[in-house]
């Protein structure tokens, strides 16, 4: 036997607020239910559960510090160790976190209860157009439903079912082990029936008795404008189908948007880089400036400055979902000419004459680089 304060993880003046909560980490780690054919899980679950029997208990746990495991051997008291009474609290709380849902101590709380089925998850690609305005996507999704021929029953012939002898229906069965500590029970599913509590006699020869197929389906995706990449669409119901009963899962679209040519994101605000003459930037005039929607005429003030940006209000995305518009910015990038005509050359040559003082105010820059460094 392992020392119990070892085995919990726990020090010998621990709190039983402390070993409670130790023992909830290990028993949801370890629960049979959670691993099942996993043998060294359910070794180390029952190691986990004798531990916090004794700890949680006082009499057991002073027993255990005066006199060790020796309290629990034969003639030293012994006492029965039984997982389906004691822990009914403490079980509850864990099949409540992993579930959701209230766990009973009775052997139907594993049985028969309707579990619902598994989610699908699915990338889509979707363009920036169609984030931005929404869009409706067909989707193609494999998925396991109910068998068409047999409705799920397992068998074409209801009359050829019938309740599991082995575990009247419930779908468990206890296994009983005896250990020096005493007799330990566990409910287990049953190995004749797989739980389900009954025992098909004519399986459906489409599905062999499992009521579930494969089925190939088209889907139809509304996407909302304003979505961006990495967001999901819950489509309720188009995922799985549930056990005993239980409802279908859900299918989760992962949005991949591609990116634009132009436009760039933040959140619902579009931005872009403006490219715009020598000649606008410092005498200013009208450019056409391109929207999601349009091209819109806008007046650059002369003067303007590589850079500077610019703000059309309400000229972003629109969140399909809350009616929020965001804004479109655009910054000035001065377009520095490169091959010029003799008399591009001789204009700007003569511009650069007239405007000596200015040239020279921005070589004071360079000036005062090269004092900082000397």
């Amino acid at each position: 036997m392992r020392d119990p304060y070892e085995v919990l993880g726990v020090s010998k003046s621990a709190s039983k607020d402390e070993i409670k909560k130790q023992y909830r980490k290990l028993a949801k780690k370890y629960h049979p239910d959670l691993n099942p054919d996993d043998e060294k899980a359910s070794e180390k679950f029952e190691e986990a559960s004798l531990a916090y029997e004794i700890l949680s208990d006082d009499k057991k746990r002073n027993q255990y510090d005066r006199y060790r495991e020796a309290a629990f051997t034969n003639g030293g008291g012994g006492f029965s160790h039984d997982f389906s009474g004691g822990f009914g609290d403490i079980f509850g709380d864990i099949f409540g976190d992993i579930f959701g849902t209230g766990f009973s101590s009775q052997s139907t709380r594993r049985a028969k209860r309707p579990i619902k089925g598994d989610d699908i998850q699915k990338i889509i690609k979707i363009s920036f157009h169609e984030a931005a305005f929404g869009t409706k996507k067909e989707v193609q999704v494999r998925r396991e439903v109910e068998c068409h021929v047999c409705e799920g029953k397992g068998s074409e012939d209801p009359s050829k079912v019938h309740t599991c002898d082995k575990c009247n229906g419930s779908g468990v069965i206890n296994e009983v082990s005896h250990t020096a500590f005493g007799t330990m029970s566990r409910t287990v599913t049953c190995d004749k029936c797989g739980g389900s509590g009954e025992i098909i006699e004519e399986p459906c020869e489409n599905c062999h008795g499992s009521g579930k197929e494969f089925k190939n389906e088209t889907i139809e995706v509304t996407v909302p404008s304003g979505v961006e990449n990495n967001n999901v669409i819950r489509v309720s119901g188009k995922g799985h189908v549930g056990e005993n009963g239980g409802p279908y899962g859900d299918l989760y679209l992962v949005l991949n948007v591609a990116d634009h040519e132009i436009f760039k994101r933040n959140g619902l605000d579009i931005y872009y880089e403006m490219p715009i003459s020598f000649t606008t930037a410092a005498l200013g005039g009208e450019i056409e400036v391109p929207t999601l929607k349009e091209t819109v005429k806008f007046d650059i003030p002369k003067g303007t400055q590589t850079g500077t940006k610019f703000t059309l209000k309400g000229e972003g995305i629109e969140d399909g979902r809350n009616k929020r518009k965001g804004n479109l910015d655009f910054y000035v990038k001065i377009l520095t000419p490169t091959k010029l005509t003799k008399e591009e050359k001789e204009a700007l040559e003569a511009y650069a004459k007239v405007s000596g003082k200015k040239v020279k105010e921005e070589k004071s820059f360079f000036d005062k680089v090269k004092d900082f460094f000397d």
